[in-house]
């Protein structure tokens, strides 16, 4: 059984006064295993926001299917098991944060007993314990989301969606949630984290998907996907037409930058030794410097999406 499956999901929002219908999801089959930090990315009208709502059953698919641990989407079963933190959330301001959590745990019928205990843990975890008395109205945006995202886990859920959880956070507080995260992935949980933060979710995600134009284009674990290439910057006394066939013998992609540096991108790490090689003994040329950088999930989004629009 998967966490999240959907098979040729699709969604058209047709104009109620006539136009032209929009497509925010195409064809999109997508398979979440249980347990682990799964990333939903991609640019803006991607569909990702659209996927989630149909998966939390707030919008119902035009065709294909959609199934949350197991069951349909918006299932009650499913929902059940299912935590969320909104993207654009307003929550009831008038409340302090402990009132807020306990009107949550009793929508999703936690035990009064459970809920005591459960609401000191979650406002510990998320770091506003000392601030449980306060009412929301209160809190800075960071803090709000934070108390959003104790919501979304205050009942145990075995699935947590959430959708642009850092937006509004500085360090410290991105910091707190990937700690969260991160237990929440220690206690087995599955967690569809949706982020315009790539550095944040190659920190956080065991596998990601890359959606564009509605579709899934690439799915897989960070390992799998985030080939061993590396980009190597050499700097040299003369950039000459013998040092750069010999690089092109070594590498797979050679730029020249200007007459003393030359960009390499070779297909394996252990490739790129070879570069020096091919620069001192083959072409005779004088080495003044090399930096290599690992291809990161940043670059593979840009690749993607860019190799998408062509």
């Amino acid at each position: 059984m998967w966490a999240i499956e959907t098979r040729a999901l699709r969604k058209v929002f047709r104009p109620l006064l006539g136009g032209t219908p929009i497509v925010a999801v195409e064809s999109l089959d997508l398979q979440v295993p249980l347990g682990g930090v799964f990333g939903l990315l991609g640019p803006n009208g991607a569909g990702k926001t659209t996927t989630i709502q149909v998966l939390i059953g707030n919008v119902r698919p035009t065709s294909g299917e959609a199934f949350v641990l197991g069951y349909r989407a918006g299932a009650v079963q499913a929902k059940r098991k299912l935590g969320f933190l909104p993207e654009k959330f307003q929550f009831h301001d008038f409340l302090t944060a402990e009132e807020f959590l306990w009107m949550h745990g009793q929508l999703a019928k936690v035990n009064p007993k459970r809920l005591r205990k459960r609401i000191d843990e979650v406002l510990e975890l998320v770091g506003l314990a000392e601030r449980r008395k306060s009412r929301i109205r209160e809190f800075s945006k960071g803090m709000q989301q934070r108390i959003g995202l104790a919501q979304a886990i205050i009942h145990d859920p075995e699935l947590v969606i959430l959708d642009e959880p850092t937006s509004a956070l500085d360090p410290l507080g991105r910091r707190r949630v990937r700690e969260v995260i991160q237990y929440l992935k220690e206690q087995g949980k599955t967690v569809i984290l949706n982020s315009h933060l790539l550095s944040e979710v190659e920190m956080s995600c065991d596998r990601v998907a890359i959606l564009n134009k509605g579709r899934v284009v690439k799915q897989g674990t960070l390992e799998e996907l985030l080939v061993n290439r590396s980009v190597v910057t050499l700097e040299l006394k003369q950039v000459t037409p013998a040092v750069l066939e010999a690089l092109q013998r070594v590498a797979v992609k050679v730029d020249r930058i200007d007459e003393h540096r030359v960009v390499a991108e070779v297909a394996s790490e252990e490739d790129v030794p070879l570069l020096a090689r091919a620069v001192v003994l083959d072409a005779g040329g004088a080495l003044m410097g090399m930096q290599a950088k690992r291809e990161t999930l940043e670059d593979l989004f840009i690749q993607t999406v860019e190799g998408e629009g062509k």
